[in-house]
């Protein structure tokens, strides 16, 4: 458990006093009410039937349809292995060979993190929460506005998550449009995640030709290349297709490159119902489904076995203006539903939820970002991308939100984790002894101080006084005391690179943030 810096080093220890601090000691993370990797998949929007529709109509639109636009390399490496080029240019993927690949298929992977603490074992419906959205823009709560996203943002907002306990990895969260060479900003996203938190990172590359110099930084941090090879701690959210059905040459390029260096890779989907993708949300599940499995064919064509994350991530349209919008209902049950595929292969999923249409972190926000992310944890999905700091349907992000989101998330977890029925937690000892001859209340009752820590949860910002404490408290705001906790982890959190590291990088590459 990652310590919160906003709180005051504890009174001295006696008493009332003593017991109190003992309560609120960090608890050991088995003992921990939430913590990642808690079971879901107690939520289900399809029915058994539904999961085997759109499994049929994936493997015939795979069969019929097929996917255009492969690259010369990927053709190769998937018609050796049973794909069928047409004349029309389309490769299409017999029901066989889709069968075959998904059981070459890597399972129950772990991705991997710089600090071991914060390994994400990716098997059955394990939850872990975090952010992803490449935002070009900053909610700027002091002026109200939005301004250009920088590297510092992106450095400052991997340092948050470092501290925020209910964030479980970092996937690059904004643009860093402070940096105009392609090259340098795709090194400094990199380097600024990895300066930022120890936590899991994702990445992207905008070229191909990125890929080997971005390897030359990642085997510096890790201590040589068998170093990252045996621990790698990034991975690849790749764009392999541009959705309806074609993949994207440079990115499925990269993704090549990728493979070839040990890197893990998201195989992301990202139609959007109504536009890219179909406007029922089963059929949007369907070419979800089939462009994701046509990804598991084309990696383990080229490296049987290798970890790849099962990216259906449609989104949904707004079918009144086209907008986006990622903070809706039918957003929630498309990220359940795809969850619910992901387990029906047995797969390693991720897809996205905690998303807000609403410019700042208002109440509109609060509803969209919780019950998007409480839905998608109670399905099982695996990696929940977006979850916190997202607004604007994606075009904005807020360190606040960051901050906020993080309880948000310890609720949805919380709500992940369950009812314990066990012969402990419903014995009558307690019961008896209160009503018959205790004080008819449990309010200091052994069982309750006992279970106060592991079986409740406590928010960091959420107030929770009386209205008569709140007044006499000066009345606290939300937003406020956010931006006061944001502003601690800050002054207390540098870089996590070590000095000699972080020296000779600085001296090869041109890096636009600083601690």
């Amino acid at each position: 458990m990652t310590e919160d810096l906003c709180t005051p080093a504890p009174a001295r220890r006696h008493g009332r006093a003593a017991r109190m601090a003992e309560r609120a000691a960090p608890l050991a993370e088995a003992m921990r009410p939430v913590r990642a990797g808690l079971e879901g998949g107690q939520y289900r929007p399809l029915t058994d039937a539904g999961v085997a529709r759109i499994h049929e109509a994936a493997l015939t639109a795979l069969e019929e349809i097929g996917l255009a636009n492969a690259s010369p390399s990927g053709v190769a490496a998937m018609t050796t292995a049973g794909a069928l080029l047409g004349e029309d240019g389309r490769l299409r993927f017999p029901r066989a060979l889709v069968e075959d690949m998904l059981a070459l298929a890597a399972r129950d992977i772990t991705l991997h993190a710089r600090d071991p603490r914060f390994d994400l074992h990716l098997s059955g419906a394990r939850v872990h929460f975090g952010t992803a959205g490449a935002a070009v823009h900053v909610v700027d709560l002091a002026t109200g506005s939005y301004r250009d996203s920088t590297a510092q943002d992106l450095f400052d907002a991997a340092r948050l998550v470092q501290h925020l306990d209910n964030i479980h990895f970092f996937q690059r969260i904004c643009v860093c449009r402070d940096v105009t060479d392609n090259l340098e900003m795709d090194l400094n996203t990199l380097y600024a995640c990895l300066s930022g938190t120890m936590k899991h990172v994702g990445t992207s590359f905008s070229d191909p030709a990125h890929v080997n110099p971005s390897f030359e930084l990642l085997h510096m941090v890790a201590g040589g290349e068998a170093e990252w090879r045996a621990r790698p701690f990034v991975s690849n959210s790749n764009c392999f297709v541009v959705p309806p059905m074609k993949f994207a040459e440079e990115s499925c390029i990269t993704m090549e490159a990728c493979i070839r260096a040990g890197m893990p890779v998201l195989l992301l989907s990202a139609g959007q119902a109504g536009a890219t993708a179909p406007a029922p949300i089963a059929a949007a599940i369907v070419q979800a489904v089939a462009e994701c499995l046509a990804g598991v064919v084309y990696v383990n064509a080229l490296a049987p076995g290798h970890p790849a994350i099962f990216g259906t991530w449609p989104f949904v349209s707004d079918l009144r203006t086209g907008a986006m919008s990622g903070g809706s209902a039918e957003q929630a049950l498309l990220s359940a539903g795809c969850a619910q595929m992901h387990r029906f292969y047995g797969l390693p999923g991720g897809a996205a939820a905690g998303i807000a249409d609403s410019k700042l972190p208002d109440m509109q926000a609060g509803w969209e970002q919780a019950f998007t992310n409480v839905l998608a944890g109670l399905s099982g999905l695996n990696m929940v991308y977006e979850a916190v700091g997202m607004h604007a349907s994606l075009l904005g992000f807020c360190p606040e939100s960051i901050v906020l989101g993080d309880d948000i998330l310890g609720q949805a977890l919380r709500c992940l984790k369950g009812i314990e029925v066990s012969e402990d937690s419903v014995a009558l000892e307690t019961m008896r002894a209160v009503c018959l001859s205790g004080p008819g209340h449990y309010l200091g009752a052994d069982q309750t101080l006992k279970l106060m820590q592991t079986e409740y949860l406590y928010p960091a910002l959420a107030n929770r006084m009386s209205p008569k404490e709140w007044e006499e408290a000066g009345r606290p705001e939300l937003l406020p005391r956010a931006t006061a906790r944001k502003a601690a982890i800050l002054a207390a959190s540098g870089t996590t690179i070590p000095p000699e590291i972080d020296l000779e990088a600085r001296r090869r590459w041109n890096f636009r943030f600083h601690a």
